[in-house]
């Protein structure tokens, strides 16, 4: 189950940096710098709604890592890293909370979390509290992407679900069981 897991895991790594890849050759969506709608979240949140805490974090870390890597973005993997360790742990604190038809409460929450780190390191960095300024403009883009992802998110699991398409080991439903009873 391992060896599936860790092929499962290769595959939507891939596919997340794919999709990061070609969000940051896209023009910027608003005259506001950095907002983006974060579309390879998508992955990293199926990961941990189906493989789990461990793997989600394992294509986190390999997506940002490599993401900046092959942008050429370097300077913004201590941003991308904070954002994303800040989004990760509510993940893991929300995981069993907020499920199904909720997921993309969760995918907003986490949005929020996201720009909360990248602010935070943003401050850490310039030495300076004046970037919380920036907040305000942030939150309302971090409800529309992290909606955007949740409920991409959401679909997706939904329909595989359906479909029988997500082996036993990995259903939400057969996570859910285990961690009940």
């Amino acid at each position: 189950m391992r060896l599936k897991k860790l092929t499962l895991t290769a595959v939507l790594t891939a596919a997340a940096l794919v999709m990061f890849v070609l969000e940051s050759q896209l023009p910027p969506l608003t005259a506001i710098p950095g907002i983006k709608p974060g579309l390879s979240n998508i992955f990293t949140l199926f990961t941990m709604e189906t493989l789990g805490p461990g793997w989600a974090f394992g294509l986190f870390f390999t997506r940002v890592t490599l993401g900046c890597v092959i942008t050429g973005q370097g300077s913004a993997f201590l941003y991308s890293f904070a954002g994303g360790l800040c989004a990760y742990a509510l993940m893991l604190l929300l995981r069993r909370k907020l499920k199904g038809s909720t997921l993309w409460v969760k995918s907003v929450l986490c949005a929020m979390a996201h720009n909360t780190g990248q602010l935070a390191a943003a401050a850490a960095i310039a030495k300076t509290g004046a970037v919380w300024s920036y907040l305000p403009v942030l939150i309302p883009a971090a409800i529309l992407a992290g909606t955007l992802t949740g409920l991409c998110t959401q679909l997706v699991l939904h329909r595989l679900a359906k479909a029988g398409v997500l082996p036993d080991e990995t259903s939400p439903k057969k996570q859910e069981e285990e961690a009940n009873g």
